[in-house]
């Protein structure tokens, strides 16, 4: 087994997209690390650096604590499948997994039976026979993956695998590639856009967007734990709640005004003291499906309470995801830099400014789009301490159902449209981000 590290790893292409922005991971030996984030965000091109397809503009790839030498060579040991198979048409699955063992000159073991070999472990032996346009995704898939362990590398890269595969297949084979690459004792860096690959998969995740790694640990801890407020919003199915709101510190206990309601912590509760610092202070509050209860009518919860109306049930058999209408302003996708690109500036203007001059489409659409400011939408605040949060037009787009939490209720409990509901918060789970993104530790 070996280990691989990218220290600064940077990639910036000859039009100066920065893809890649000084990255610095480590997989150790045997461990499985899964890179996730938004499409664009600079994971497949981590990949192709470290396989040495790519050459960086700075920094380094080492295996095992040794600097590589540029391109992709022996020294390496390093096998990869990519999203769409790269299987050899005209070849037999059995020829397409022994490729490499007939590139390299003699082979230490016989061909046919590490083939054999491979195939048993992968479940594709009666396939041997037939060619890629005979097989179903998955199985072509199966085939690019024993194609990748024939050999004697020990670290296995694999670049979104399971895209192309059908939803039903997909959760199957991923719980096949992770329990694969443990039993051979494999070094694994793996890369995808889906989180729940990332978070079944994974030993440690590192999310990235574009470009800048935003957090590195192991799955649990990365949902629990977020540092940022993209990495809050990215992670999670379904996604976390964001909500505006303002911090004002009472004589006793501190509130955290949401515009139209209030969430009032508890006098002894031990995030108070770091909340009063920062009395009138604009936050995101980031509340996860499992951080809220439905609480029965006429009941006391003993914790700050959510109160809205039901818009919408998401039955899914097991669970019922449930929609409720708050009458709260939702955090914009550009705050939590979720969209993509997410400019500081006006959309016209970045469209103007990145098209060179005299490009035919440039004023076209700098006609098409509107440079001025929408105007803003009225208050929405109804409380006492009259935080009024509102939407920038032109930094979020359009705006999701305004006020709209989504809690995860068991599928027994199966309220109706309409119904008002009341959702008690965990303030445990209670996750709150200031302006610029970073997480407010409270304890």
């Amino acid at each position: 087994m070996v280990s691989i590290a990218t220290d600064q790893l940077t990639k910036i292409f000859p039009d100066g997209t920065v893809a890649v922005d000084r990255v610095s991971i480590e997989v150790g030996s045997g461990e499985f690390v899964v890179l996730v984030g938004p499409t664009g965000c600079g994971k497949s091109t981590i990949l192709r650096l470290v396989a040495g397809l790519d050459e960086p503009t700075s920094g380094r790839v080492l295996i095992d604590g040794r600097p590589v030498e540029p391109g992709a060579g022996p020294d390496r040991r390093l096998s990869m499948v990519f999203q769409d198979y790269a299987l050899y048409p005209h070849l037999t699955v059995a020829q397409n997994i022994g490729f490499p063992l007939t590139t390299g000159g003699e082979s230490p073991v016989d061909p046919a039976r590490r083939v054999a070999e491979v195939a048993a472990q992968l479940g594709i032996t009666e396939l041997l026979h037939r060619r890629p346009r005979q097989l179903s995704g998955g199985q072509r898939q199966r085939v690019a993956m024993g194609r990748a362990i024939v050999g004697d590398s020990q670290a296995f890269l694999l670049d979104e695998p399971l895209s192309n595969v059908d939803a039903g297949l997909r959760a199957e084979l991923r719980a096949e590639v992770a329990a694969l690459a443990r039993r051979l004792e494999l070094t694994t860096l793996y890369v995808t856009h889906d989180q729940v690959e990332a978070m079944t998969m994974a030993d440690r995740v590192a999310v990235l967007r574009r470009g800048v790694l935003q957090q590195v640990g192991p799955p649990d801890e990365v949902y629990r734990d977020p540092h940022t407020l993209f990495v809050a919003a990215f992670l999670g199915t379904p996604r976390a709640n964001l909500l505006q709101a303002a911090v004002y510190a009472t004589d006793e206990t501190v509130v955290l005004d949401l515009g139209s309601q209030l969430l009032e912590l508890p006098p002894d509760d031990p995030r108070v003291p770091a909340l009063r610092s920062r009395h009138t202070a604009r936050v995101t509050v980031a509340l996860r499906a499992d951080a809220l209860t439905p609480v029965p009518p006429g009941t006391a919860s003993g914790t700050p309470v959510v109160r809205g109306t039901v818009r919408f049930v998401e039955n899914l058999g097991h669970q019922v995801l449930v929609h409720v209408t708050t009458g709260t302003v939702p955090t914009s996708n550009s705050q939590a830099r979720l969209e993509h690109p997410d400019p500081d500036q006006p959309l016209s203007s970045v469209l103007a400014d990145e098209l060179p001059s005299g490009h035919p489409v440039r004023d076209r659409l700098t006609r098409m789009i509107p440079h001025q400011r929408a105007a803003p939408q009225p208050a929405t605040a109804r409380t006492e301490y009259g935080f009024y949060p509102v939407y920038d037009p032109e930094l979020g787009g359009e705006p999701p159902v305004a006020g709209e939490l989504v809690v995860r209720m068991p599928a027994a409990v199966l309220p109706r449209r309409g119904e008002p509901v009341s959702l008690a918060v965990d303030l445990d789970q209670l996750l709150l981000f200031d302006a610029a993104g970073d997480r407010i530790r409270l304890d």
